[in-house]
């Protein structure tokens, strides 16, 4: 009998990953779900006896199932594949029952040595498969269709190339490709959070990266909630790589550095010079431990620039305003961390040049291949 096996995840280029990642001929009959609530209506019509989760969703995330499946007391085995690393995030996710944690991008053999451990599968076994007695489930009347999400990507990065040269109409990003990009950006960004999460042993909160094809200036719009709250400030860094040159942009709230202080047990004072310290300390963890998570995915390293200020205690706008005349059309991706139990709020920015666009779809082809 196959096993009903559901991968839960937002992206379509992780359901895919992880569906390639399987161990070879193992019978299973794999659905998929996009968010929490998808999945816990899988679970309920019996396509879910194995789930293979993902953290940060919409809709529903990760930890919202976990609590959803102990509430409601369903009946599946849960591994939770995240680009949240944090030690906080592993320690809570087996505290609401999954059984273990991988991080992306996932890793055949590691999902392979965890799934026989539980045994959830058994290598070189021929014959019928099925879970262990306590969870086994009857047959599904009506299974999703099997390996139904498996056909390649490379179509959506094809298209981008012949889309360029039609001049305006270059500027658009394929919802496909959007959809890569915010995948490289999560498993990006769970890297830099688990890193400043060590760094002032806190839980950093994290959301679904934003990515978008964008006029500079509409970057102030793209972060409208900041600009009408409060003054921020701001550090930009470049980068380059083989065709590929871009900014990195960290914004935070004024309001924050009260709190930043304090968790890198420096002797607060409201003085710009601390300020600008405590800016420059955050800029190096996010920037580089984000870039460094962007370039090891893209196999292909990044030189990054000497950081400049772009100003302290000024509007969003203000700061964009700057170096609006360099950056013109963007690939914009924002990042939004927030601590939990704590007032701090920023925005980290990878500004990528119009010009990269060819060599970043080439590289995202090469993966999805």
């Amino acid at each position: 009998m196959s096993i009903p096996l559901l991968i839960c995840d937002d992206s379509n280029m992780a359901r895919k990953q992880v569906a390639r990642s399987l161990p070879d001929d193992w019978d299973v009959e794999i659905s998929f779900a996009t968010n929490g609530e998808e999945g816990i209506a899988a679970i309920k019509a019996g396509k879910g006896d194995v789930l293979l989760l993902d953290l940060n969703m919409p809709v529903m995330d990760g930890y919202q199932v976990l609590e959803t499946i102990i509430k409601e007391d369903l009946n599946t085995m849960v591994i939770v594949i995240s680009g949240d690393i944090q030690p906080e995030a592993h320690q809570r996710v087996t505290s609401l029952g999954a059984l273990d944690f991988i991080q992306k991008p996932v890793n055949k053999t590691k999902l392979t040595e965890i799934l026989s451990a539980y045994g959830i599968f058994t290598q070189h076994n021929d014959e019928e498969k099925s879970l262990p007695a306590a969870i086994e489930k009857p047959p599904v009347t009506a299974p999703a269709p099997k390996h139904s999400e498996l056909a390649p990507l490379t179509k959506a990065a094809e298209t981008v190339s012949t889309e360029r040269e039609q001049s305006e109409e270059a500027f658009f990003l394929d919802p496909e490709l959007r959809d890569c990009y915010q995948e490289i950006a999560n498993v990006a960004m769970g890297q830099a959070g688990d890193l400043l999460a060590r760094l002032l042993d806190v839980f950093v909160v994290l959301p679904i990266p934003n990515v978008n094809l964008i006029e500079v200036s509409e970057l102030s719009m793209a972060l409208s909630d900041v600009e009408e709250q409060e003054s921020t400030s701001g550090i930009c860094q470049g980068f380059i790589g083989a065709g590929i040159s871009g900014e990195a942009l960290l914004i935070l709230n004024d309001s924050s550095f009260k709190d930043v202080a304090s968790l890198m047990n420096y002797k607060y004072e409201v003085d710009e010079s601390t300020e600008l310290e405590l800016l420059m300390d955050l800029a190096n963890v996010l920037i580089g431990a984000c870039l460094n998570g962007v370039s090891a995915q893209l196999d292909m390293p990044f030189s990054q620039g000497h950081p400049v200020v772009l100003g302290q205690h000024k509007k969003i706008s203000e700061l964009i305003a700057t170096n609006s005349k360099k950056w013109k059309r963007t690939l914009a991706i924002e990042i939004s961390y927030s601590i939990e139990d704590y007032s701090i709020k920023c925005d980290l920015l990878l500004l990528f040049t119009e010009e990269s666009m060819r060599t970043l779809n080439n590289k995202i082809s090469y993966l999805l291949d």
